[in-house]
């Protein structure tokens, strides 16, 4: 990844603000940056800016995939054998290593909502000022760039077949965790088939029935559908990083007229906050167009999260489509719109899409039936 463009912009940042050295802790903004994205990272990784350096810190057991995917000026690898624990058994010895470099008091970057408290003492107790430099780099993230858009159209289109495949396996009997699965299967053999090279992540859950489809957020288990239940099935697909998310609720026989009814309206609030996203539009609008068809129907109580969230390299990312979100929508922003219900006795009901912001609306990169009729089963 040619991360080069965005180093550029964020020197010309770090001058503006008088920032000497920068540490980026959070591992998306890493990637963002750096082009290099561990699977696990309970062991530090640090990726560090000068005005005239970029500087990757890892473990060894990273080192073979840094060099082969960081574009970096210089790596540093700590140890954990002893064969080589000479050459550093800590990311802070390496730190301290390239503040050697600084002088005292000089002002340094550092995302306050991802150091620890321990890291930002040592940095002030060696005599260094400390700036945030968290907000930066979420402005950067939330305009995508051509790359990032033509990477999260197709991971649009990957989530939205997955959410297909699952759908056409519905029947009564199969679990929530078969439902998943075969959409993860196409996903799968898509991407291995259009996309050598490529690395994917997946996420799906699908709960169903009356009582765990008032659950939000929760992880697929093996409860078998039944006649009558509704099924929430959601699922996001990362292509290289970048993301797409899709989610239909169904309901497998006739529905009832309270669901029927109430799927309607989810619907109806669905299209009203993707007819409102535009640019110039304050976000809380948009989730105001979405939250008042519940509130017109005395169902506003049940509407218990923001319309939407920004959307890329982390599955939730600001700004979000929020009620009390002053922040004006823009061209080449993504966001997720899905606004809920979930009625304790009766169950939740909530679709979400991606939606790319353009010159004069937005564009659904997760193209797929939404109607009563067709989420039938």
């Amino acid at each position: 990844m040619d991360t080069s463009h965005r180093i550029d912009a964020y020197r010309r940042f770090m001058d503006e603000r008088k920032l000497a050295l920068c540490l980026v802790s959070v591992p998306d903004d890493q990637y963002y940056l750096s082009g290099f994205k561990a699977i696990i990272y309970s062991r530090p990784i640090d990726f560090v800016i000068t005005p005239t350096s970029t500087a990757l810190i890892i473990p060894a057991l990273e080192e073979a995939h840094a060099r082969a995917e960081a574009s970096v000026d210089e790596l540093f690898v700590y140890y954990e054998h002893p064969e080589k624990a000479a050459g550093g058994k800590s990311h802070v010895e390496h730190l301290d290593k390239l503040l050697s470099r600084l002088p005292k008091g000089a002002r340094l970057g550092v995302q306050a909502n991802a150091i620890s408290l321990a890291l930002a003492r040592h940095f002030t107790d060696a005599g260094f000022e400390l700036a945030d430099i968290g907000p930066k780099i979420v402005a950067m993230r939330t305009i995508k760039d051509a790359a990032e858009i033509e990477l999260m159209l197709e991971a649009g289109r990957l989530a939205a077949l997955g959410v297909g495949a699952s759908l056409a396996a519905l029947k009564p009997g199969i679990t929530e965790i078969d439902i998943d699965g075969a959409g993860n299967h196409a996903i799968l053999a898509e991407v291995s088939d259009k996309h050598p090279g490529a690395t994917l992540d997946l996420f799906a859950m699908s709960p169903t029935g009356p009582v765990r489809t008032v659950m939000p957020h929760v992880f697929s288990n093996t409860r078998r559908m039944e006649k009558g239940d509704i099924l929430i099935h959601s699922r996001q697909v990362a292509l290289h990083g970048y993301r797409g998310e899709s989610e239909r609720t169904c309901i497998l026989g006739k529905p009832t007229l309270r669901q029927a009814e109430t799927f309607e309206l989810m619907l109806e609030a669905q299209l009203a906050g993707l007819a409102a996203l535009k640019p110039g539009v304050p976000m809380k609008d948009v989730d105001r167009a979405s939250r008042q068809v519940f509130q017109k129907a005395g169902l506003g109580e049940y509407f218990i999260h923001r319309t939407g969230h920004g959307l890329g390299l982390s599955v939730h990312e600001p700004p979000f489509l929020r009620f009390d979100e002053d922040m004006l929508v823009e061209e080449n922003m993504v966001f997720t719109v899905e606004p809920a219900v979930f009625i304790p006795g009766l169950g939740g009901f909530r679709h979400s899409d991606t939606a790319l912001v353009t010159a004069t609306g937005n564009r659904i990169t997760t193209e797929h039936p939404n109607d009563l009729k067709s989420m039938t089963f």
